[in-house]
């Protein structure tokens, strides 16, 4: 399993650093791609959840939300009104059910599925709206300001979740949560959020922006990538399954490895806002 994990790994990091370096279109197009295979992942826990969906079309409101969030920038509020015509079509494909009660959980299962993969559009709007980067930046040679700032993100994320395997299986005493995520303890929360934190304050620093804010900007990632964890799991305990797919070998599917950025995209989006960057 290591073994088949490392081989991913070495074939995934690699791809999404030149596509990064490459920047738009491709990171845009990248982003969707992974959208629709987490809702399609997404979609099918549901169903084996036993909740009724329309998943081709919860998946096109997906990357409808997505693909605006990058084409339109959301400058006039675009991807609130793409979400509102979502809510709306899902509702006119349930009418078509003959089942009242059948139609308001498709209703709701297909809202569901399509603003949980959604949720990526959050990367696309930090790429397209973070703030320049500052003379100097270390990242500035290779990057722009939103680029820096998806790599603040990402590298936020992937640390806490490091840190709290690490601490977790180092330290781990006492359960958090283990009627959804058996595996989980407080000793690996603490320790990724620690992790998670003294990262987030070097690609902060190395973005251009001021290293103390990872005392605020840290914890709300460690919190956000724990929740997101939590909340695919929550999914797959209802639907029976250990992963949301096998699409990656050694990793499961793209909801496992994307569940986290799921909620940590919005958190870090709304961090910039609070903080004046956008």
């Amino acid at each position: 399993m290591l073994a088949r994990r490392v081989a991913s790994a070495a074939v995934l990091i690699p791809l999404v650093v030149v596509v990064l370096l490459l920047g738009q279109p491709w990171l845009g197009l990248l982003i969707m791609a992974i959208a629709a295979l987490a809702a399609r992942e997404a979609f099918a826990l549901l169903k084996s959840a036993g909740v009724t969906s329309e998943p081709l079309l919860g998946t096109a409101v997906a990357l409808v939300v997505v693909g605006g969030s990058w084409l339109l920038g959301d400058r006039l509020g675009e991807t609130s009104i793409l979400v509102a015509l979502g809510v709306i079509l899902a509702a006119i494909a349930a009418f078509l059910r003959l089942d009242p009660r059948e139609g308001f959980q498709a209703w709701l299962g297909t809202v569901f599925g399509a603003l949980y993969a959604g949720l990526l559009a959050f990367l696309l709007l930090i790429v397209e709206h973070a703030p320049p980067l500052r003379d100097g930046a270390p990242l500035g040679a290779w990057l722009d300001g939103g680029r820096a700032w998806l790599v603040v993100c990402v590298l936020g994320v992937w640390a806490f979740d490091t840190g709290a395997y690490v601490a977790g299986r180092t330290w781990g005493r006492h359960g958090f949560l283990v009627h959804i995520s058996p595996k989980k303890t407080w000793e690996g929360v603490i320790g990724g959020a620690v992790v998670g934190t003294v990262v987030t304050a070097l690609t902060l620093w190395a973005a251009g922006a001021q290293p103390l804010g990872a005392i605020a900007l840290g914890p709300m990632i460690a919190v956000a990538a724990q929740s997101g964890d939590l909340a695919e799991s929550l999914l797959k305990r209802a639907a029976g399954a250990k992963d949301s797919g096998a699409l990656i070998p050694g990793h499961g599917g793209m909801l496992d490895r994307v569940d986290s950025i799921l909620f940590a995209a919005p958190v870090v989006y709304f961090y910039l806002l609070v903080v004046g960057s956008i």
